[in-house]
Order: structure tokens, then sequence, then C-alpha cells
């Protein structure tokens, strides 16, 4: 039953994605910062959790998760740090995830020349 309600929730966040980009003339940067946001705001109140537990995995990959753990590891290292530990936090739970983004994007553009 995971495996289904990870693919019910992930296929509902492709298809609002998917919605927002037919109707309005967002640019995919603007859905996926809307996403980032919901996911921010979901892990505020205490329900991304919750989503966590329902979807499993499928809620800890769409776009949404990245909000999530941005705001839960600034609320969690804040506990213990204090104001700095917001800023310490926020990256605690994303430093690898970010830094592979970097490091594959430097390494393919060695690779690949850009289109004109």
């Amino acid at each position: 039953m995971v495996y289904l309600n990870a693919f019910i929730f992930t296929g509902l966040v492709c298809v609002l994605g998917q919605i927002i980009l037919d109707n309005t003339k967002l640019t995919p940067g603007h859905v996926t910062t809307i996403f980032v946001v919901v996911g921010a705001f979901l892990d505020i109140f205490g329900l991304y959790d919750k989503i966590i537990l329902w979807a499993g995995g499928g809620a800890m990959v769409p776009i949404t998760s990245f909000g999530h753990l941005l705001i839960h590891g600034a609320m969690t290292q804040a506990l213990d740090y204090g104001f700095m530990g917001l800023i310490m936090g926020m990256f605690d739970l994303t430093a690898s995830g970010i830094s592979s983004a970097i490091i594959f994007s430097f390494l393919l553009s060695l690779i690949f020349k850009p289109k004109d």
C-alpha cells in the first residue's frame, strides 16, 4: 500500500505542476519555487511529516521535500543553538544534495557545450 500511496502523492505533485504550467504564464522556475515554499509551510505546521508517514519515500522525492528539509533542519538546530542554529540547520540536511548538484553541474559543463 505504501508504494501506491507514494505513486499517488508524487503523481499529484507532477499533475499540479503541469496544470500550473499549462494554465498560467509561470515558468518552471516559478513552479519549483512555489513547491519549495509549499513544502516549507507544510513542515512549519507539522503536516509534511504526516504526509511522509502516509506516502513513504514518494514524499521524499518531489521538490516539496527540499522545502521540508530546509525548514526541518533549521527548526531542529534552532532548538539547540538559538538564532545561529537557523542558518546552520538550514543546510544541515540538504548539504549533500546541494553539493552534488554543484559538482555534477560543473563536470557536465566541461563535457557538453551549450547551444547558441
